[in-house]
């Protein structure tokens, strides 16, 4: 396949400005990144792209800009695209942002009165199930475990730290789903969630703030242990574009 542009790399004009087939093809190339049917390295051109998902030239980039700000995609003069490596330096510090974030979040939960109650009642009833009743799922456990985390910071009603604590999940989305491939995470999980809850319910403020610290340094190592080769096995398949 010949992935080399036929014209100099320029971004789009206008960005900002809404474009509905723009957006659906941002939303199905981060998809794809997301599933790793397009993989850390691989390349494709606009041609093969544009021609698989049936658009046209100008919606295509502006998708592919909108990916390449986000530090998904990097694109080259005559050398088509590539999906960008994981850089999992910045990995850390997002997650180290996640718990300074989280950290708050427990604090002013913990005495947040009748809101905080009804947050920690709802929250109790997913996480605070036997054995028997657990999601084994993993697809399902990454949805309700990023749930449970952005619930905490909702919690507090400040919409800046939600805003920014959204922008950090979505960051660390791309390997944060394959924590849940080991079974022993899911059960760690949920039995995390639920001493958690219990502390933060019953005024224990620093226990239940160590615990969050430990819980997400937990998953921060366990990222750190992904390789190629596990990503790899993760991948979907690979699309017809991608030489």
């Amino acid at each position: 396949m010949n992935d080399t542009l036929t014209d100099p790399v320029v971004a789009p004009a206008s960005p900002g400005v809404a474009n509905p087939l723009a957006e659906q093809v941002y939303q199905k190339l981060k998809s794809d990144i997301f599933s790793f049917r397009l993989f850390p390295g691989d390349r494709f051109s606009e041609s093969g792209i544009a021609h698989h998902y049936g658009v046209s030239r100008t919606p295509m980039r502006d998708g592919l800009f909108r990916l390449q700000r986000e530090g998904y995609l990097e694109v080259g003069f005559r050398r088509g695209w590539k999906v960008a490596q994981i850089n999992f330096d910045q990995l850390d510090q997002l997650y180290d942002l996640r718990i300074v974030l989280e950290a708050a979040a427990v604090e002013r939960l913990a005495t947040g009165g009748d809101r905080s109650h009804a947050v920690l009642e709802a929250l109790k009833a997913t996480w605070c199930v036997p054995p028997a009743l657990r999601e084994c799922d993993p697809v399902a456990m990454f949805g309700m475990d990023e749930d449970f985390h952005r619930q905490l910071v909702a919690a507090t009603s400040n919409a800046e730290m939600l805003r920014v604590h959204n922008e950090v999940t979505e960051r660390i989305r791309i390997v944060r789903r394959l924590d849940f491939l080991k079974p022993h995470r899911t059960d760690a999980t949920y039995d995390e969630h639920a001493t958690m809850l219990h502390l933060i319910e019953r005024g224990r403020l620093t226990e239940a703030n160590i615990l969050l610290r430990a819980h997400v340094t937990q998953s921060k190592l366990e990222v750190r242990k992904i390789t190629l080769s596990m990503l790899a096995e993760a991948r979907d398949s690979k699309l017809p574009f991608v030489s």
